[in-house]
């Protein structure tokens, strides 16, 4: 991803640059169809299975057949995946801007520490709240458990994504800055398996939950915050587009054209920060949806034109999270997998498929 031809604009012919961008509308299209289709079945499925037209009926205002269906679908299943399609598009997004700050296939959202800090801010939590004391501060406090641990990882997630930006001011490098990411995660998550060592083996729980991932733990309420924080790191990424661009065709390059490099940088941290650090601190260290699904997107479009691969990224995350969380609950049956098993093994078999595609039409 380094030299690559920009197929932005300049195409051979005006026909073939017109047939290229029907072709384009035409897969976004599609996307946006296999998006509500995945809403549609993500709210039909589940443990008690609702018809497609009563799920359209409840959610157009009409009665259900049974009174119920109704509690279910916007108690419980559309906050859901509500949760699932953002979550989806933050993580695909931020894993794309990733790649290309990087300019790294490998690199994912955690690849800056913010799933490590989140981690450690959960480590603290499990490890205090079993006792008497925490308790009774929470109690004092109206929080409950869940809400405790979500803002530990929040506040984990803004640590560390601070400290990084922190270094960033002074790091000229992005591949010093991948290392210091890396050595910070590895740091990290040594601090938190010393903590999790001391921690009561009952508290462990807690912890093991929220690593598994889930996009069930989301309230209406808390999608007031959720929902906007997300909105808001979309648009700052959808904004880097054309700096994304010049990227593309390395540092000194983008320099010439004029591009402020360290101020493209530090935006990218803070729409990463946003995506990824709020996904991470409500619904735990979702896995491959950032590394997989930027393959997937370059795969299927053919271009590296970020005004299209951005969007085209938060769409096709949201259908594979959506997807996932499907697989996840088991149709028909109460059991429910852990997210993060779902999501690797729809991630790893996409990522190998496309590396294998791309060398067989090396050759």
């Amino acid at each position: 991803m380094t030299t690559q031809r920009l197929t932005i604009a300049k195409t051979k012919s005006p026909l073939k640059k017109t047939t290229q961008q029907l072709r384009w509308l035409g897969l976004m299209g599609l996307l946006t169809f296999l998006l509500l289709a995945s809403l549609l079945l993500s709210l039909a499925l589940g443990s008690v299975e609702i018809p497609i037209s009563e799920v359209v009926k409840i959610l157009l205002g009409g009665d259900p057949a049974t009174a119920t269906w109704k509690d279910i679908i916007f108690q419980f299943r559309l906050p859901k995946a509500l949760t699932a399609a953002f979550s989806g598009g933050g993580l695909a997004v931020s894993g794309f801007l990733i790649q290309t700050l990087f300019r790294n296939p490998l690199a994912g959202p955690s690849l800056l520490g913010i799933n490590a800090g989140a981690s450690l801010g959960v480590a603290i939590v499990v490890l205090t709240v079993g006792t008497s004391s925490s308790s009774a501060l929470l109690t004092g406090l109206g929080l409950s458990e869940d809400i405790s641990i979500v803002m530990a990882a929040s506040f984990g997630a803004a640590a560390a994504m601070g400290l990084v930006m922190i270094v960033a001011q002074r790091l000229r490098s992005n591949l010093a800055l991948l290392i210091f990411g890396l050595m910070f995660g590895y740091t990290t998550t040594a601090l938190v398996r010393i903590l999790l060592h001391f921690s009561l083996v009952e508290r462990l729980q807690a912890y093991l939950s929220w690593t598994f991932g889930s996009f069930s733990g989301v309230t209406w309420s808390q999608m007031q915050i959720f929902i906007p924080i997300l909105l808001l790191g979309l648009v700052i990424a959808q904004g880097l587009a054309s700096p994304l661009n010049l990227l593309l065709l390395g540092e000194e390059h983008a320099l010439s054209l004029g591009l402020a490099i360290h101020s493209t940088r530090t935006l990218i941290i803070i729409s990463v920060a946003l995506l990824a650090g709020t996904v991470t601190a409500f619904c735990g260290p979702i896995a491959f949806l950032g590394i997989a699904v930027p393959h997937l997107c370059r795969s299927v479009f053919h271009t590296l034109d970020h005004r299209l691969l951005i969007p085209a990224n938060a769409l096709m995350g949201a259908i594979l999270a959506l997807f996932a969380d499907s697989l996840a609950q088991m149709p028909g049956y109460d059991v429910v997998l852990p997210l993060n098993a779902v999501t690797a093994l729809l991630g790893a078999p996409i990522v190998t498929w496309l590396i294998l595609r791309r060398q067989h039409q090396s050759r």
